[in-house]
């Protein structure tokens, strides 16, 4: 079994700074990508921000510049440093990687459960 746990949402005023964190868990072998994706509502989920194992990242154009993604890949983790927030960052933000277990042997998607990020004054 493979989890992935995120922490770090909650209400911020514009301008406002958030840190969204991602843990993933399990019988891993190997992750070769972990990001994170956004929903809101009535919206489509998008990429927000996605970083490799081997360092590489992209990013949704219109967070470019305030959001950064970071990973640490002894520990499983990725992080979301969000800066500036703009009442159209509000959403859901789940994270995803691309996880080897043990028990598949193979490349899978795997989830988070999600956490809201509200900026709003």
């Amino acid at each position: 079994q493979v989890q992935l746990v995120e922490s770090g949402g909650g209400l911020v005023q514009p301008g406002g700074s958030l840190r969204l964190s991602c843990a993933a868990s399990g019988s891993i072998i190997v992750i070769n990508a972990m990001g994170w994706y956004r929903q809101a509502p009535g919206k489509e989920r998008e990429l927000v921000a996605r970083i490799t194992r081997d360092g590489r990242t992209n990013y949704l154009d219109s967070v470019k510049g305030r959001f950064t993604v970071s990973s640490d890949n002894d520990k499983n983790t990725v992080h979301l440093q969000m800066n500036s927030l703009k009442p159209d960052d509000t959403a859901v933000y789940y994270c995803n990687a691309g996880i080897m277990s043990s028990t598949r042997l193979q490349f899978d998607d795997y989830w988070g459960q999600g956490t809201q990020v509200t900026v709003s004054s």
